[in-house]
């Protein structure tokens, strides 16, 4: 295994100085479907999305990779802005990632606990699902191409009604979906396959919001309380009418929820 390239796409720009947030992708979405409905809400942050491997504008990955290998590449990505120049030192930096890019928000606070001033871990949990189930998922979409769980991802990913409502964000992400490479889109599965920090959480030092979509069945609210009781600042939210992608179902809601918790005091 190695850490895998991945690329950003910067959705909104608040000028020199603004604090930044690095918002994380789920698993089958570009950051750029999921994110630009709440960074278009988000006043006064640039917000900058980064995407899985095989997906949106990242490269396949040649090879499998772990949890701890994505958050060494997410925070490669924020040294590399650093060293460019594209994001100075004295900006306030915070990260929200959903579903496995929460998951990588998790293991970036264990791993490179100065990174983020803030962490917001939104439809995600400290272990998602079971190996057989995600291995199993591996072998499906490694044969058949993602299309393959396409009708299952729309019946996780969308309250009841999104679809019909907001036929734009929801095409786009499943767009995202199926265009995004099956062996990446296989690796990531493995990757959470062998995630589990639930013993862990109380190694994460930043402030940690945790956020659940109440129509989520994947990662319901318990998830999020489990991840606020486990860190020693941690807090929990629950977002009404959204299933598993709240920054798209929701935005305006995320967007508040994430401003509030970003600019209290810590």
């Amino acid at each position: 295994m190695s850490v895998p390239q991945i690329k950003a796409t910067q959705l909104s720009n608040a000028g020199p100085g603004a604090p930044v947030l690095i918002a994380g992708p789920s698993l089958g979405t570009s950051g750029t479907a999921l994110w630009s409905s709440t960074a278009a809400q988000l006043d006064g942050y640039t917000v900058i999305a980064w995407d899985l491997p095989g997906h949106g504008n990242s490269p396949a990955a040649a090879e499998g990779f772990s949890l701890e290998d994505l958050a060494a590449a997410v925070h490669g990505l924020v040294d590399s802005a650093l060293s460019a120049g594209d994001l100075s030192a004295s900006q306030e930096l915070y990260y929200a990632g959903v579903s496995l890019g929460g998951a990588v928000g998790l293991q970036l606070g264990l791993d490179y606990p100065q990174a983020f001033r803030k962490l917001a871990i939104l439809c995600s949990g400290a272990k998602i699902g079971d190996a057989e189930g995600w291995e199993a998922r591996a072998e499906t979409v490694r044969g058949q191409g993602t299309p393959a769980v396409l009708i299952g991802s729309a019946q996780r990913w969308f309250a009841e009604g999104f679809i019909e409502r907001d036929k734009e964000t929801s095409a786009a992400l499943l767009h995202s979906l199926q265009d995004a490479d099956r062996f990446s889109y296989a690796y990531c599965c493995q990757a959470l396959a062998g995630f589990d920090v639930r013993e862990r959480l109380d190694g994460i030092s930043a402030p940690v919001l945790a956020v659940a979509g109440a129509e989520d069945v994947v990662t319901p609210p318990s998830f999020a309380e489990l991840i606020a009781a486990g860190v020693p600042d941690g807090r929990s939210a629950v977002v009404s009418h959204a299933a598993h992608l709240a920054p798209a179902e929701q935005p305006a809601e995320t967007a508040k929820l994430l401003s509030s918790f970003f600019g209290t005091a810590n």
